[in-house]
């Protein structure tokens, strides 16, 4: 009979559409609220996580972040804790921008961003920076569930995307290839014998067992 003990979930949370995603639009730390898809969007996903059964809530405080937990409290009935080491990135002069604009006027710190460069995109925070404010607040909110428990973080793309970085051990180099989130998608970290085991990334959809892998 096993005796592995059920472990920690984390599912980290990307907020729904707003208006600059749909422009492309370089957002950061800026506070740009959901449109009504993106509350939709919200909704829809808070119901399949609800299935999760989670047993804490925790956000960045930025409205469109806010407004996606508040979907998931609703069909829990738990309270969101709102934490501003949750923020998105700051990106300076980025930020407001769209792609094409930052390509044009930023062009090489944009390429040496994407080949995996420490960068102060538009005079803002590393990547690192942003790794160093927010798993910190992830894992203290986990550590607070006891040896078992999950745990959902609603956050931002590039936030969520250096976090996972963090937790699974990665360089800050390699963090880029984990690919993006999607809008009011969802990735899973397991708590497995050697650390943070990455389940889910992108996912829209509620995990699946794994079968046949190397358990």
């Amino acid at each position: 009979m096993s005796t592995t003990r059920p472990g920690r979930r984390i599912v980290l949370w990307r907020h729904g559409q707003t208006s600059w995603n749909l422009e492309r639009r370089f957002q950061g730390s800026t506070d740009i609220e959901l449109t009504d898809a993106g509350v939709a969007q919200a909704r829809r996903a808070a119901r399949l996580l609800a299935s999760l059964r989670p047993d804490a809530i925790v956000a960045s405080d930025l409205k469109r972040a806010a407004a996606t937990a508040a979907e998931l409290a609703e069909v829990t009935g738990l309270t969101v804790t709102h934490d501003s080491g949750l923020r998105e990135t700051y990106a300076g002069e980025w930020q407001g921008l769209t792609h094409e604009e930052i390509v044009e006027k930023y062009g090489e710190q944009y390429a040496a961003w994407k080949r995996g460069e420490p960068v102060r995109r538009g005079g803002g925070e590393l990547e690192t920076e942003v790794a160093d404010r927010a798993a910190p607040v992830v894992l203290r909110h986990v550590e607070a569930l006891g040896e078992s428990g999950t745990l959902v973080v609603v956050s931002h793309g590039g936030t969520i995307r250096t976090t996972i970085g963090r937790l699974l051990g990665l360089a800050p180099g390699d963090w880029e290839s984990l690919g993006g989130l999607s809008n009011c998608c969802w990735s899973v970290l397991g708590e497995g014998a050697r650390g943070w085991r990455l389940l889910e990334h992108n996912a829209g959809t509620l995990p699946e067992p794994v079968l046949g892998d190397d358990d």
